[in-house]
């Protein structure tokens, strides 16, 4: 009989379908995973106090509590609460970071601080998140407004797919950008849920 979970990672939309695929390849019966909608990255003054909500609802039904997020247009602000709420988040300042790692991200900004970036996520939701989201589709004008100081879109790829390939190129050609494909698995998603998963075994031993 599988043990009840006892750990609970509150996690951005944008993070579901690969939580849930480490989770069930790890075999981490004992983490449960609740998100909250990935479209509050258009209004992220506002994912401080989600996150506080779902810490608060579920506090008291989890022994452990991690959120996954990085600070992802927070200004800091997604910090204060979580030390006010003594739950850890994800290293990073977005999930460009924690997915290519600190030290290649840094490289990729410094060889062209003009990059658009694109994760699994964002490249399956193209065109709801980015084209329809923006308005492009109905005002073709705003899109050297949007993408005019761009230079290259970079897939930051969590699966490898030459469908996906596919896909990202386009997305760039509907951009007007170079492009360039990255196959960085989950990065430092998987290696942070490892070590919660290894407090977690401390903790009840």
């Amino acid at each position: 009989m599988a043990a009840a979970a006892n750990t609970l990672v509150i996690a951005c939309g944008a993070l579901a379908k690969e939580i849930v695929a480490l989770r069930q390849a790890n075999g981490w019966s004992h983490m449960d995973v609740s998100c909250l909608p990935a479209e509050l990255h258009n209004r992220p003054e506002k994912i401080p106090a989600a996150v506080r909500e779902k810490i608060q609802r579920f506090k008291g039904r989890y022994a452990h509590l991690f959120v996954a997020y990085a600070d992802c247009g927070t200004g800091g602000l997604l910090d204060v609460v979580l030390a006010e709420e003594g739950v850890e988040r994800i290293a990073g300042a977005h999930c460009y970071e924690f997915y290519a790692g600190a030290k290649v991200f840094e490289q990729l900004a410094e060889q062209e601080i003009g990059t658009f970036y694109l994760t699994d996520f964002l490249l399956r939701h193209f065109e709801r998140l980015i084209i329809h989201g923006l308005g492009i589709d109905k005002h073709p004008q705003l899109l050297p407004v949007y993408f005019g100081n761009y230079k290259k879109l970079v897939y930051l790829a969590q699966t490898e797919s030459a469908e996906g390939r596919t896909l990202g190129q386009r997305a760039a050609d509907r951009l007007g950008l170079a492009f360039e494909y990255r196959l960085t698995g989950y990065g430092e998603l998987d290696s942070s849920l490892r070590q919660v998963n290894e407090k977690v075994i401390q903790w009840q031993n």
